[in-house]
């Protein structure tokens, strides 16, 4: 049964260990969840550079993919990184990691707001000869403002340049920060959205959750003993636990997992439409199968989302801006 909205395979858990974001260590369990997600007659793979320090890339590059296309981004690991002779550089990096697989999207993974940052224009004029070429089919932006998506558009249509047709964000019923300002911005000029992020860093997995905090949390991004990011999950998603903790029990009651409800919000009732996506991070061949029967589910009862209403109310003046920068990134690709 397809979904209503699009979903994406993310392969940020795809590389060696002890690499940012990896889960899947081997190639076996990187082709098992490639073949069961295509299975499915979904088609899309998303990556970066920067996903297990260029190890994702490389794990793909080694896959049957099945004649599936491949998404993935530049970061700029450095002060002036969107310069043209360094979009070059990751670019054929990318190119030789991921080997017989074709590029669709070639994101800019973030932007690079420090003083040596490179004028749009210039990162633009690379992107597009990148295109020209044939090397890319699409170029997309991912954490960028809206005014900045704004700018892209007007440079490529001023100069007769590729355009921005993509753009990947963070994006779940407990974080809906995009809607008020960047959804107008990329329906205007026809970008389409791919939702990263959709159970909130994992809070929406189910995760068992106290006054105290994420029980079940040991060894996880939730362990302050373990992650440097858990403060920052406690200080933005801490206020609606309490809500958290009762739409758990309404779910229960209906017979429905919180990784349900949080799928079925993404495909039903967000902005979200036919054309958009929605990242899915897996660990194994199990979360595929979940996480697809559940966005094949139906819309959600009246009380589960005046619960997530309710919980978005608490977390609006909370959570972190849509266009940030590097320092929060990887953390809320799950």
């Amino acid at each position: 049964m397809p979904t209503r909205v699009p979903l994406i395979l993310g392969a940020g858990s795809f590389g060696v260990p002890n690499t940012n974001t990896t889960r899947i260590h081997t190639l076996p369990e990187a082709q098992a969840v490639v073949d069961r997600f295509l299975s499915y007659g979904q088609n899309g793979i998303d990556t970066s550079r920067s996903y297990g320090y260029g190890t994702s890339e490389e794990f793909l590059g080694k896959l049957d993919l099945h004649g599936s296309l491949v998404d993935t981004k530049i970061p700029p690991k450095e002060p002036g990184g969107f310069a043209p002779d360094k979009i070059r550089a990751s670019f054929q990096a990318s190119l030789k990691a991921l080997g017989p697989h074709k590029i669709r999207v070639f994101y800019l993974h973030y932007p690079d707001r420090s003083d040596k940052h490179v004028p749009f224009e210039d990162t633009l004029r690379e992107i597009n000869e990148l295109h020209k070429s044939g090397q890319i089919q699409e170029f997309g932006l991912s954490n960028f403002f809206a005014w900045e998506v704004a700018e892209f558009v007007g440079i490529a249509r001023a100069n007769g340049w590729i355009q921005p047709t993509v753009y990947q964000g963070r994006y779940n019923a407990l974080d809906r920060a995009i809607e008020p300002e960047l959804i107008p911005c990329l329906r205007k000029y026809g970008i389409r959205f791919y939702a990263y992020s959709p159970l909130a860093g994992g809070l929406l997995a189910g995760r068992n959750i106290s006054d105290d905090g994420v029980v079940d949390a040991p060894g996880s991004r939730w362990d302050p003993t373990a992650s440097s990011i858990a403060p920052v999950f406690y200080k933005f998603y801490g206020p609606v636990f309490p809500v958290l903790r009762e739409l758990k029990d309404v779910a229960d009651k209906r017979g429905i997992k919180l990784a349900e409800v949080a799928h079925r919000w993404l495909q039903h009732h967000s902005a979200l439409g036919p054309n958009d996506g929605v990242l899915l991070g897996v660990s194994n061949v199990g979360h595929v199968d979940a996480n697809i029967k559940y966005s094949e589910g139906g819309p959600l009862p009246d009380d589960a989302l005046k619960l997530l209403d309710d919980a978005w109310a608490k977390a609006r003046n909370l959570v972190l801006p849509y266009g940030k920068r590097r320092i929060l990134l990887a953390v809320l690709h799950s």
